[in-house]
């Protein structure tokens, strides 16, 4: 099942409720579920606050349901800047607090908290794509 929606801000609850109902039925566990709900969160913020710069843009996700692998693949897409955030080295978090720089942990909390997560920028398209054992 697929949502088109404008990258705005105040959309993020609209994402995580549409990808919460896809995930009833699938046997989420509660913790999978809170994962995957931080990870939209950020993944989504992402898309408003960079990807159509100035301009507002729309974002489309699916979300499918792997049970093979007892996972559920959550897909954004937009068409906005080429950015694949799976090329930034990773924040030192051994660092104080004063010490590290500012961004990338979102997307390290991603990484670290999701089964599998991939990018692609193909035919205009950013494609992020998140594997997330339920």
């Amino acid at each position: 099942m697929n949502l088109t929606i404008e990258a705005r801000i105040e959309n993020v609850e609209e994402v995580i409720s549409f990808v919460n109902d896809q995930l009833k039925g699938m046997g989420c566990t509660l913790r999978a579920k809170t994962q995957i709900d931080i990870a939209l969160d950020e993944l989504f913020s992402n898309i408003c606050r960079y990807a159509y710069g100035e301009g507002i843009g729309h974002a489309t996700i699916s979300v499918e349901e792997v049970p093979e692998e007892n996972a559920v693949r959550i897909t954004l897409e937009d068409s906005g800047i080429p950015f694949n955030p799976l090329s930034h080295e990773d924040p030192d978090v051994t660092l104080d607090l004063h010490e590290r720089t500012i961004g990338g942990l979102g997307i390290f909390m991603v990484k670290k908290t999701m089964t599998d997560v991939n990018y692609e920028y193909k035919d205009g398209v950013n494609t992020l794509t998140v594997l997330k054992t339920i």
